[in-house]
């Protein structure tokens, strides 16, 4: 299998709803929650694509662009953006659509950094 196609393969996605517990007092997604889903699915991507040991280093820019309201259904997309020696960077964006409406728009993206660790938890190389 070649890089892109590996990276294809491991494209992760995630749906959720957001329901009031996870809202503001504008009734809109906790930011924090929103990264704490964001991260665990650049770490589901991460070791899917690379089938080791991964471990979040950074989140390097995360831009809200379109508040995420109670209430809608959100997809978290995954996707491997770079491959160095024993890291990587993940982007996930969110999407959000309203339940009972077509069409979705991109409300969040972030770039997520993970390196690889062995057993020792030493960092290894991620494409053999």
């Amino acid at each position: 299998m070649n890089l892109e196609e590996k990276i294809s393969a491991s494209e992760s996605r995630v749906f959720k709803t957001v329901f009031p517990n996870n809202t503001n007092h504008y009734d809109t997604l906790f930011g924090g929650t929103a990264l704490s889903m964001m991260d665990e699915v650049a770490f589901i991507t991460a070791t899917r694509f690379s089938r080791l040991r991964c471990v979040t280093v950074s989140s390097d820019r995360i831009d809200f662009t379109h508040p995420i309201p109670a209430g809608t259904i959100i997809e978290l997309v995954g996707r491997v953006e770079t491959v160095g020696n024993t890291s990587m960077k993940v982007r996930v964006d969110i999407f959000v659509e309203k339940m009972y409406e077509e069409g979705r728009e991109k409300a969040v993206t972030g770039i997520f950094t993970f390196v690889a660790l062995d057993e020792d938890h030493k960092p290894v190389k991620i494409l053999s």
